[in-house]
């Protein structure tokens, strides 16, 4: 897979060179391409944003250097423009999914009041457009979103996890928020590891697991629950 970000604030994107992320961009698993988006300015303020017309607060970031950037990255059929906006569908697991069998995503960025809708227009010309929000909250920019979108998606990537099985147990991916787990040692601050998971019996230990993965969707997010036992109904 093939990332490109087009950013005013390229740095914001180095966390992408740590921990995972990191290691999967030196396996090949995933090849990140960090833009600048003032490269595509040609004034000596390097101006990217101007202001709105109609008039209202705020500054909007101008077409042309991210016309200049998709010409020049030759972007096009094949490819999956993403807005990071909270004006956008709501990330989920399955969205996730969904991306990581795309073979290039290209993150656009926005600042300030947001992007001339024209961008975004002329990207659905030429590619396939997503409009994605992590929440229903404002960030200041969408760097943000894109880190987690991109985090969230590559460890999806065949060979990304040392142990494939930690996704198929992990919250959301089975419709269920995850069960609690614990470790070693048994008894810490007068606090037992739960009996069952001691007993060596998978069988039982299953059957707990999944239990606690349902008490804990019911009380923290009861509509995950409605949609998974509609699901199973089904």
């Amino acid at each position: 897979m093939r990332i490109d970000v087009l950013t005013i604030f390229p740095d914001y994107l180095s966390p992408l060179e740590l921990s995972l992320p990191g290691k999967a961009r030196a396996k090949g698993l995933v090849e990140i391409h960090v833009h600048d988006l003032r490269r595509w300015t040609h004034d000596r303020h390097n101006t990217t944003d101007d202001t709105p017309y109609g008039g209202g607060a705020g500054m909007v970031m101008k077409p042309e250097p991210f016309g200049e950037a998709f010409d020049e990255l030759e972007i096009g059929e094949g490819d999956t423009v993403i807005f990071t906006t909270p004006s956008g569908e709501r990330f989920g697991q399955r969205k996730a999914v969904e991306l990581a069998g795309k073979q290039r995503l290209i993150f656009v960025c926005g600042r300030y009041e947001g992007i001339d809708q024209r961008v975004m227009d002329h990207a659905r010309e030429i590619a396939q457009v997503e409009e994605i929000s992590l929440g229903d909250y404002v960030l200041n920019g969408g760097e943000v979103a894109a880190l987690a979108i991109t985090e969230a998606v590559i460890r999806l990537l065949p060979g990304f996890m040392g142990n494939p099985d930690s996704l198929v147990e992990e919250s959301h991916e089975d419709g269920l928020l995850e069960y609690p787990t614990y470790t070693k040692p048994p008894t810490w601050r007068d606090r037992e590891v739960p009996e069952v998971l001691l007993s060596g019996d998978h069988g039982k230990i299953a059957a707990w697991r999944h239990e606690q993965a349902v008490r804990r969707t019911a009380e923290r997010r009861p509509d995950m629950l409605a949609r998974f036992e509609g699901a199973r109904a089904d």
